[in-house]
């Protein structure tokens, strides 16, 4: 059987309190995001020392460091699992973008492995040239070995299992409400945001992302009234909106007091749900007095979630599954 190498692409997040401002540095190096012509490194590092204290804050209150490095790699080891049931030869690595194990590393690693196949598999089900594209961008600059060995897994936002595996979510999250107001209650999917810039200029993002509300609404008969916001925006240029806290008050005074939100372009846990969502955008409903603001965990672990990887994978190097 084939010697494959599925490597994870996902963005990483800082280990330690130490981490956050070179982690930081990496991600404003990323020229996928922030477009700057001349002196990007020094701009880097002046805006991640500047805005280090501050992140380094947000993630104490969730623990100290990023979760998200072990959420990628219990999803690592489940995904070789079962990838190895049809192929014992299939190996499965992370690279993340901007913290260890970077992409330079695992992509040296690769090349030495001898792998007849290399499928890269983003841990972003809908494609951004911010996320999937930088990922795939930054393996393209790393890799020196044959490129016609490496199979793009460019999205997967519309797979029935990761919309099944969002559902099992939200059903298991309905569950912490009170029984008499399940009914009731409003699902609100946030996303990331991105610039409108980024839309007008073809990124398909947005679009993946109302796709993937629409089909995972569809899947359930639309047993709640539901509603897409945008949250993380970052600078002084507009973002898609609605914006997730403007969108939590809109809902309260249209009489909404029972709120599911669900972090729909994340498949782990990590700052912009733990905290972003969790803690900040909770403040926002417990300002307006909304009676019930219930955050659903990310996809994890979620054995659905795996499968849909692992079909994906399984479908982009040609086996029937």
């Amino acid at each position: 059987m084939e010697k494959i190498a599925v490597v994870l692409l996902n963005l990483g997040g800082p280990d330690s309190q130490e981490a956050v401002e070179p982690f930081l540095y990496n991600l404003f190096c990323d020229p996928d995001i922030f477009k700057i012509p001349i002196g990007q490194k020094l701009f880097a590092k002046i805006i991640s020392k500047r805005r280090a204290p501050k992140v380094a804050h947000e993630y104490g209150l969730i623990g100290g460091k990023s979760p998200l490095n072990e959420y990628t790699e219990q999803q690592r080891k489940l995904l070789e699992n079962e990838l190895r049931t049809v192929n014992p030869n299939i190996d499965v690595i992370v690279a993340m973008r901007y913290w260890n194990p970077l992409t330079a590393e695992i992509a040296q690693k690769v090349e030495k492995g001898n792998y007849d196949k290399i499928v890269l598999l983003p841990l972003y089900p809908h494609f951004s040239v911010s996320t999937t594209g930088s990922s795939f961008n930054e393996w393209k600059r790393c890799y020196k070995g044959d490129p016609k060995k490496v199979v793009y897994i460019d999205s997967y936002f519309d797979h029935p299992k990761y919309l099944a595996a969002l559902n099992q979510r939200i059903d298991e999250t309905l569950l912490k409400f009170p029984e008499e107001l399940r009914n009731d209650v409003h699902i609100l999917f946030s996303a990331h945001g991105t610039p409108v810039s980024m839309v007008k200029g073809g990124d398909p993002y947005s679009i993946h992302i109302q796709k993937t509300v629409e089909e995972t609404m569809k899947m359930r008969n639309h047993s709640h009234k539901y509603h897409l916001s945008f949250q993380s925006k970052v600078g002084p240029v507009r973002w898609l909106e609605p914006a997730t806290d403007d969108m939590i008050k809109d809902l309260k005074l249209q009489g909404v007091d029972n709120l599911l939100v669900v972090p729909v372009s994340f498949v782990s846990d990590h700052i912009e749900t733990l905290f972003e969502l969790d803690i900040e955008y909770r403040e926002v409903a417990d300002e307006v007095k909304m009676k019930n603001y219930i955050m659903m965990p990310g996809l994890n672990d979620s054995e659905l979630f795996i499968s849909c990887l692992k079909n994906v994978t399984l479908k982009s190097i040609g086996f029937d599954n």
